[in-house]
């Protein structure tokens, strides 16, 4: 009789501490918290209630469902480290392929995984449930070595899966709402950028005697580097740019924005082409940070002479189709802004004729890809001049354009197309 009751007392008093870790469990997780505060409250009241020195959840990657995305550890007892990555890795990839829970009270004789044991540290027996929603795994709750060198037992497991059970809907609504804010920051940022970068581009194409000069640029749906500008020195001389920053974003759109000011700055002050971006370049290597660069091309546009005097900065080289048919690159210059301020610039100097037309683009246009994973290239640039010479700049340019959207057929445009056309 007295056996009988001191086994009800102690069957009432485990189910009253399992109500009171659920309500524990489910009080922590009904919080609006995020991911990472979610997981080390279920941790910590896991390895609290069932008495183990370590717990962890694993979450595992949408994309590859053979790692771990995140792992959570949080220690109960100082003589455990962390899980060791590769025994880490092991009984996720054990827990994915089976999705079942699993009890483990003596790891260095469990065939399961025989021959990793080496690598699991200090761990002597383990607990595992995985976390699921609708037959999808997410990850995976786990618990290490029971205190005072106890074992663990099929209540523990029962328990652990009950709380997996219950915390696993919870912990992905956490993570996709943290996706989320992570977008929502993401194209605020996008935002921003093309703002900025729209803010720089010239707002009407300029008017020189006996010219025809149109500047043309669209946007890809990640915001790139892409920058064209036309900047009225005289009467007669006109500076046109064209420039592509590494990067996308903010940042890109900033270090554009930077490179404007600096431009129009030494454009208005320097006659020499070859200076002007000698000086820029100078500039933007001390402020630009490690691993971003510019390309550039700059020339100056003399209407009364009928000259174009230019340097490339590591850009497309323009092409020139001259009335007779003949093609001329645009190459003279030196290296990309902002690797070495020390870098001297060479100057070339085309004599533009009635009929000739010249071409500045970004590597939007050539490097512009099909199904089939071809480039668009230079040569079919080139045959769009040869074929459609004799319409206006504007025209040409939203052929080439609507020619470039085309030949990518269904694949989404990949890089800002930006090109500047003069016809004389």
């Amino acid at each position: 009789m007295v056996r009988d009751l001191e086994k009800e007392n102690l069957q009432l008093k485990r189910a009253v501490d399992e109500l009171s870790i659920l309500n524990e469990v489910a009080a922590a997780i009904s919080s609006t918290l995020g991911v990472e505060k979610i997981t080390e409250l279920v941790v910590g009241k896991c390895t609290k209630h069932i008495r183990a020195e370590q717990g962890a959840i694993c979450l595992v990657s949408e994309a590859d469902q053979t790692t771990p995305l995140k792992t959570f550890v949080r220690t109960q007892d100082t003589s455990i480290r962390g899980v060791p990555y590769h025994f880490g890795i092991s009984l996720t990839g054990w827990m994915l392929k089976n999705q079942k829970p699993l009890l483990i009270n003596d790891l260095s004789t469990d065939d399961r995984f025989k021959g990793i044991e080496r690598d699991s540290g200090n761990i002597r027996s383990l607990l595992a449930v995985p976390l699921k929603l609708k037959n999808k795994m997410i990850g995976v709750l786990c618990l290490f070595n029971k205190k005072d060198n106890s074992d663990f037992t099929s209540e523990d497991l029962r328990l652990l899966t009950i709380i997996a059970i219950q915390s696993s809907q919870t912990i992905e609504n956490a993570r996709l709402y943290e996706e989320e804010q992570k977008l929502l920051i993401l194209e605020d940022d996008l935002r921003t950028a093309r703002n900025i970068q729209q803010a720089l581009l010239p707002k009407t194409n300029p008017h020189m005697e006996d010219m025809d000069i149109c500047g043309h640029y669209v946007p890809a749906r990640q915001v790139g580097g892409d920058y064209y500008d036309f900047i009225q020195i005289d009467d007669s001389h006109l500076g046109i740019a064209i420039a592509d920053v590494s990067g996308k974003g903010t940042s890109a759109a900033l270090l554009m924005a930077n490179l404007q000011a600096t431009l129009r700055g030494q454009a208005s002050i320097n006659p020499s082409v070859r200076d002007t971006v000698s000086k820029v370049n100078l500039m933007i290597s001390r402020s630009v940070e490690a691993g971003k660069f510019i390309t550039l091309f700059y020339g100056i546009l003399d209407s009364k002479n009928k000259t174009f005097t230019f340097t490339n900065a590591g850009h497309n080289h323009p092409i020139l189709l001259n009335r007779d048919g003949n093609i001329q690159t645009l190459e003279k210059g030196g290296t990309i802004l902002g690797i070495f301020g020390d870098t001297l610039y060479e100057e070339g100097t085309v004599q533009l004729k009635p009929g000739d037309l010249l071409i500045l683009y970004t590597d939007g246009i050539t490097e512009a890809m099909n199904e089939k994973e071809e480039l668009y290239k230079e040569e079919r640039v080139i045959k769009m001049l040869q074929t459609n010479k004799d319409i206006s700049a504007e025209k040409l340019s939203r052929k080439i354009v609507e020619d470039v959207l085309s030949f990518q057929g269904n694949l989404p445009q990949g890089d800002d197309i930006t090109l500047v056309l003069i016809k004389t």
